[in-house]
């Protein structure tokens, strides 16, 4: 698969340098996130030449759930197709945006962001709750993970009433709803631990 798949970035140096500190936590809205993308422009790289160029940050859309009362995040161990995080446990579901999620020749940054959401969220999870929708939370980025040198997380949430109403595809190995408060007993990929900051 990653031979042949390209996926949407950006130049690092395009981007405001708050979002790409060795460790960065950034609170923003939705509409200054797609308007500084749009403005920053964005390209298909091919995979395999991203993985191993930190001047490209490749944008991942990261989706959290919680119970509406947040008492409850959803996680589950890494055993996917990136060896480098393997047996990390995580709370986002998410992948690459490719262009699949952009259907016409010049769709708008916003557009393709939200297309690989919705597509990430249908490959990942085999039920979901329709009336909970994702809010956008901001960015999360680290420079201290081979995985994080190239990669700027999109930070999203579903808040749901009905954890059970959620039903997790295979790549989601021991999926499972878990105290919030206890999460950090677990042995979290960074991410996980940054975007947990960044929501509270």
């Amino acid at each position: 698969m990653m031979a042949m798949e390209t996926v949407l970035c950006i130049k690092r140096k395009l981007l405001p340098d708050s979002w790409v500190q060795p460790k960065s936590v950034v609170p923003l809205s939705l509409d200054v996130f797609i308007e500084t993308c749009s403005v920053s422009g964005f390209e298909f790289l091919n995979r395999k030449v991203a993985e191993n160029d930190p001047e490209y940050k490749q944008i991942i859309p990261y989706i959290v759930l919680q119970t509406r009362d947040m008492k409850k995040t959803a996680l589950y161990n890494r055993q996917g197709s990136e060896k480098r995080l393997h047996d990390l446990w995580s709370v986002g579901i998410g992948g690459h945006i490719n262009p699949i999620d952009s259907e016409e020749e010049d769709a708008p940054f916003r557009k393709i962001l939200m297309a690989g959401m919705e597509r990430e969220l249908n490959e990942e999870l085999d039920k979901r709750s329709s009336d909970d929708l994702p809010d956008f939370m901001g960015v999360i980025s680290e420079d201290i993970t081979d995985v994080g040198k190239v990669h700027l997380g999109a930070v999203f949430r579903i808040r749901t009433a009905h954890p059970e109403k959620y039903q997790a595809g295979s790549e989601l190995f021991q999926f499972a709803w878990s105290e919030t408060g206890s999460l950090y007993k677990f042995n979290m990929e960074l991410w996980s631990s940054l975007a947990l900051e960044l929501l509270s």
